[in-house]
């Protein structure tokens, strides 16, 4: 054997085991099997958002704050291309990062890498963090303690709580549990199930971008513009998807499907947000009451239709409703992304 054929053939292996190990970090990165979903969700549901964790919500968050520091103008044209810029940087950004931390992650093994992929994907839900801002409202109010309920309202609506009586408190309440429902649970799940961990993050970064620049006040408008309507078109599905499960969870916890189905028939459309309206109308329609209608935003009154049939006046009970309609949907979602994709691989189309 020449002197240097060990040292070609220890090479040849070692290349081996380096290919192995990214294709290990691309498929941990762009796919995650079914049984580490669920795992997700129930870290989810049982940590919730630790303090210690440097969560990447709060980085992406950072980063626009930095780059709208840096790029708005307060001229339209400018603002609307340098907003779509931002909003290019920062989804791309949020991917890139995602994957070279599972890439380099899967370099210390295939389960470290899973692991990191796990991690990742759990950082993407909110179940936990949207259950426990809703059911601090539920409690104030269980005490009749108002101010205490405007106190923490901020932590999951983004209206003026003060403006907000008893009732306007638990629509506003229940309304934000229908839509995070979609942002921070089912549209998620449906990105981790057809693009993995780095879809989840790219999803989230595009959802951070809406909620921070994505408004349409005077600052906003041409800066945020892009970033509202990529988090249209990424929502367009998801909320759909949500309403769904919400009307399936109606008929089997409260008998009510047909009612949330014809409340989204009848109003969702006429909601101003394209996507909004769909998860909104359904919870109002499972659980009897109105939602919508006026709603203060920074001092400003803004008028919105009516969702679902006033049946009857809202009360604290139809916070708890909301919360177990919430567990109920995401639980639904969970077992038709697992049945789709058993059924995909039963096609031999891979899962």
């Amino acid at each position: 054997m020449p002197p240097c054929a060990g040292g070609r053939s220890r090479d040849r292996s070692r290349a081996r085991r380096e290919a192995a190990i990214g294709l290990v970090g691309s498929s941990v990165a762009f796919h995650l099997s079914t049984p580490l979903i669920f795992a997700a969700v129930v870290l989810d549901w049982l940590l919730g958002d630790p303090a210690w964790l440097p969560h990447p919500v709060r980085l992406i968050g950072a980063a626009i704050t930095a780059g709208e520091r840096r790029l708005w103008r307060g001229t339209p044209a400018r603002d609307l291309r340098n907003g779509a810029i931002l909003t290019a940087v920062i989804v791309a950004g949020a991917a890139l990062t995602a994957y070279l931390a599972l890439a380099i992650s899967a370099r210390f093994g295939e389960l470290f890498g899973r692991g990191a992929a796990l991690a990742l994907a759990f950082t993407t839900l909110s179940l936990n963090g949207l259950d426990a801002a809703a059911a601090e409202v539920e409690r104030a109010l269980g005490k009749q303690d108002l101010n205490g309920a405007r106190r923490v309202m901020p932590a999951l609506v983004g209206r003026d709580p003060e403006t907000l009586d008893g009732h306007g408190i638990v629509r506003a309440t229940v309304e934000s549990v229908a839509e995070n429902a979609c942002d921070g649970v089912i549209a998620p799940l449906v990105f981790l199930a057809v693009a993995g961990p780095v879809g989840a993050i790219a999803y989230k970064a595009v959802n951070t971008l809406d909620s921070m620049i994505g408004h349409r006040d005077e600052r906003y408008l041409y800066f945020g513009r892009c970033a509202a309507r990529l988090d249209d078109l990424v929502n367009y599905l998801p909320a759909r998807i949500t309403a769904l499960c919400l009307i399936v969870a109606a008929g089997l916890c409260r008998k009510r499907a047909r009612a949330a189905l014809a409340a989204v028939r009848a109003d969702a459309p006429r909601h101003p947000s394209p996507n909004a309206g769909y998860p909104e109308a359904a919870m109002a329609g499972a659980l009897g009451i109105q939602l919508g209608g006026p709603a203060v935003y920074g001092g400003e009154r803004e008028e919105r239709p009516p969702l679902g049939v006033a049946e009857r006046n809202p009360t604290v009970q139809d916070i708890r409703a909301a919360r177990s309609m919430l567990y109920l949907a995401t639980a639904l979602c969970l077992s038709a992304l697992a049945t789709a994709r058993w059924a995909l691989g039963a096609l031999g189309c891979g899962a």
